[in-house]
């Protein structure tokens, strides 16, 4: 289980968070897992390229699960 700590923002977009903490190797990439539903966010099957993610919220993909801490 991995953190991401929002410390400047309010928010941070899905896509972005999975390119930050390289959990995949590009953009385009991260966009394409979550079009097909690889992605879930605190649970639920996340479509949004653009979920704004916020502190409590919980990311999982590919058997890893990330947490967005203050």
């Amino acid at each position: 289980m991995q953190e991401f700590s929002l410390q400047e923002h309010e928010y941070i977009p899905l896509c972005d968070l999975l390119k930050v903490l390289n959990l995949c190797q590009s953009g385009g990439q991260a966009k394409m897992l979550i079009s097909e539903g690889a992605v879930k966010v605190n649970g639920q099957v996340e479509l949004r390229k653009r979920c704004k993610l916020r502190i409590g919220d919980i990311v999982q993909i590919s058997g890893q699960t990330v947490t967005v801490i203050a």
